[in-house]
């Protein structure tokens, strides 16, 4: 008799796990480095940076194919990998990105990692966590009520109240929050305006902190958000409202990296989390720094494929924070290739190699972003158990062709022991010389910066700018934000601003429709095509099938 797998949940559930002493200690902490958030969790303070000994780890990046529904499973595939290397009795430290609420309740069900490749305590994760995302959106949300305050006060700044841009922010799915009206109540209850709301992880509070090097930076990148425009059309910041410091306290905790285990007790970090398709796609600067600082090897993620969360964390991040990554690992799947391939879903688990190397030029145009950075990368196949030998055989076979390393992972289904070979491959590569660059420099043009990412990371032929577009172009040149960076808002499900064109198009032309500062993130936010910051909720969300049990255990989290 057929068994079914045990779910992702049902796996962590059946694994002890390790009292976060335990886990501390693999890193060199002790109980004065770190807080504990009950038995399995713990803040580490920023301490460690000065009474620890510098490892300056060697990172190592894993990104992804373009994603489809069929599954990449990138996240997993770094967990496995950094259990891998923790099984080569390598010190390693895993630093991902928290799960947002919005897609764990409406299409994830859970955003850990799977099989025997999970992050613990998973469900905790994936629901509340430590509270930094809660932090994050009372933070931003506290800037709307002192701006509607201030406006109803007497308005001394000479807010245009058609001109105030920025909105509130809650982190679950919610499409009735993207345009509303705030103050309708009547005089007492403050000044009607138009208003909406983003989802939390693409708040630009998230951004800077995700960027932030340290408490003062986050300070004066608080400080520097313009929130809207007079009625001269001249910003208005944070600082003009007088509450960076207060906004800078509500973060204070948060702040502090999450130190956590994986299924097999290796040391996780994580921290911060912006969607990858609408923000910077990074776990934050302080948790890869902590990482670098107290192990030999950092693996961690950047959101969706390599035209968006790696382009983003390294042009960006590594850019803010002065990191050198060593090597990457692009994530593929035979199963998302097919599908890339033109084969349907429903027929997935049929044998097709013609469709799976048609599929592999998706594979090709993100090793060829990859390239364009000048670092050494390996090709990772995430293994799923209807994948055919001869399919297997034929992307290895491709692979060699086009002169890319490729390793077979099967850390969904062994753990650590099922990425030995490809974390051999990694520890291989980092020690390759390697001479990282940008694919722009900041004292490039706006549109240039633009085009050369959409020429280069998506292969797209042109970049077309809105009138808005073009008229916002012309005042953040006049305010002197020419020279901050881009970071490109665009559908994750194709190298295109059209999500049905999967593969490798060419010959598309990218539509920029807007363009929004982001002036203490440092970078400016470009919508492409149909984007929302405010995702909505599928016909049947994921949230359906979670509960309590007869024992007030969660179930239905994956």
């Amino acid at each position: 008799m057929k068994m079914t797998p045990l779910s992702d949940l049902e796996i962590a559930k059946a694994t002890k796990m390790k009292p976060i002493k335990k886990v501390a200690q693999k890193l060199g902490l002790t109980e004065q480095d770190y807080e504990p958030y009950g038995h399995y969790k713990a803040k580490v303070d920023f301490s460690v940076l000065q009474t620890k000994p510098n490892k300056n780890g060697k990172v190592i990046l894993v990104t992804a194919i373009t994603p489809t529904s069929a599954g990449e499973g990138k996240t997993t595939t770094c967990i496995g990998l950094a259990e891998a290397l923790f099984a080569l009795k390598k010190n390693v430290v895993a630093v991902l990105r928290e799960p947002s609420l919005g897609p764990v309740m409406g299409i994830k069900g859970g955003a850990a990692g799977g099989g025997y490749a999970q992050v613990m305590p998973m469900d905790e994760i994936n629901l509340h966590f430590t509270g930094d995302i809660h932090a994050i959106t009372t933070a931003n949300n506290a800037i709307s009520a002192f701006i509607d305050n201030h406006i109803y006060q007497g308005n001394e700044l000479q807010f245009d109240l058609n001109h105030i841009t920025w909105k509130r922010c809650l982190d679950l799915n919610d499409r009735a929050l993207r345009y509303i009206k705030v103050g309708q109540g009547g005089p007492k209850d403050g000044v009607a305006r138009n208003d909406g709301f983003n989802i939390s992880v693409a708040s630009e509070i998230m951004a800077i902190f995700c960027l932030a090097k340290d408490y003062q930076d986050l300070r004066n990148r608080i400080d520097r958000i313009v929130v809207g425009y007079n009625t001269s059309k001249k910003p208005i910041t944070v600082a003009d409202l007088k509450i960076g410091g207060a906004i800078t306290l509500l973060l204070k905790d948060a702040f502090k990296p999450n130190l956590v285990q994986t299924l097999e007790g290796g040391p996780v970090l994580i921290h911060g989390g912006p969607f990858a398709n609408i923000a910077h796609g990074c776990n934050s600067i302080v948790a890869t720094k902590m990482g670098m600082h107290l192990a030999d090897y950092v693996v961690t993620e950047a959101g969706f494929g390599a035209d968006l969360g790696a382009e983003k964390f390294l042009d960006i991040k590594c850019r803010v924070g002065d990191i050198h990554p060593s090597a990457v690992v692009v994530v593929a799947t035979i199963r998302a290739l097919k599908m890339h391939g033109g084969v349907a879903k429903e027929n997935l688990k049929e044998e097709n190699v013609k469709a799976l190397i048609k599929g592999a030029e998706n594979l090709k145009k993100h090793v060829e972003t990859i390239q364009a950075f000048h670092l050494p990368f390996v090709v990772a196949i995430n293994k799923f158990p209807t994948d055919a030998p001869k399919e297997i055989a034929a992307l290895k076979r491709w692979c060699k062709k086009q002169g890319y390393p490729i390793e077979l992972s099967d850390v969904w289904a062994k753990g650590g022991k099922g990425g030995i070979q490809l974390a051999k491959k990694v520890l291989e590569i980092v020690q390759q010389e390697n001479h990282f660059s940008y694919l722009y420099n900041l004292d490039d043009s706006i549109e240039e910066k633009i085009n050369k990412i959409a020429k280069i990371a998506y292969g797209a032929k042109d970049v077309e700018f809105s009138d808005l577009a073009k008229e916002q172009l012309k005042l953040y040149k006049e305010n002197g934000w020419d020279h901050l960076a881009v970071c490109i808002a665009k559908t994750p499900s194709s190298l295109s601003d059209d999500p049905k064109l999967l593969g490798a198009p060419k010959d598309f032309t990218l539509h920029v429709k807007e363009i929004r500062p982001s002036i203490g993130a440092g970078f400016l936010v470009c919508i492409t095509g149909n984007i929302m910051t405010m995702p909505g909720l599928p016909k049947e969300p994921a949230a359906l099938k979670m509960d309590l049990d007869e024992n007030n255990q969660p179930v239905g989290i994956f």
